[in-house]
């Protein structure tokens, strides 16, 4: 079980970043967190305490820093890892699912066989911001047929309401450090 410092220590290795990608935002950079290896363990091992007890079949990881946090915990839970892409990056069947942005759409993949009915399913991404790519992707595992148990976050953006975009549509979301930004 982490204690109060465990996070605090996670959320000292996160770079903030002024003005990235455009004037006005702070990006807030999980590199830092992923090369530093106590707080990349810290990380893995607050997911982990999360799933440890359900019954987990699969970990997708949304394209990619997704990836990044998604493979180590599937290992962990001793689950499959499934990768949710940008469009024309996988080999074999796909579905989509089209979600809206501020200005136009975007659309993500995942193989048409990745999972099946009765599978459990967390997404997982490294940061929750608008929710958009992360409903997008719980709709994927539910077109698929299988059951979303969570959609987890390293960081989430208390003030862009994603949270709430992902529990309308009934899936429960864990975060590990939560930001306001003021």
């Amino acid at each position: 079980m982490l204690e109060t410092k465990d996070f605090e220590y996670v959320r000292s290795t996160v770079r903030e970043v002024p003005d990235f990608p455009k004037p006005g935002i702070l990006f807030l950079d999980v590199t830092t967190i992923v090369k530093d290896p106590k707080a990349f363990n810290l990380c893995i091992d607050f997911l982990y305490e999360k799933f440890k007890d359900e019954k987990i079949d699969y970990i997708a990881g949304i394209e990619s820093r997704g990836f990044i946090f998604g493979a180590p915990l599937a290992c962990k839970l001793n689950a499959g890892f499934i990768t949710i892409r940008k469009p024309n990056k996988l080999p074999a069947d796909t579905i989509k699912e089209t979600y809206s942005l501020e200005y136009g759409t975007d659309t993500i993949e995942m193989h048409a066989d990745a999972v099946k009915a009765g599978d459990r399913v967390v997404v997982i991404d490294d940061l929750l911001a608008t929710g958009g790519t992360a409903v997008a992707a719980c709709n994927l595992i539910k077109k698929a047929g299988a059951e979303v148990a969570a959609a987890a976050f390293v960081i989430e953006l208390d003030p862009l309401k994603g949270k709430e975009k992902i529990e309308a549509t009934g899936v429960e979301v864990i975060s590990m450090l939560n930001y306001d930004l003021d």
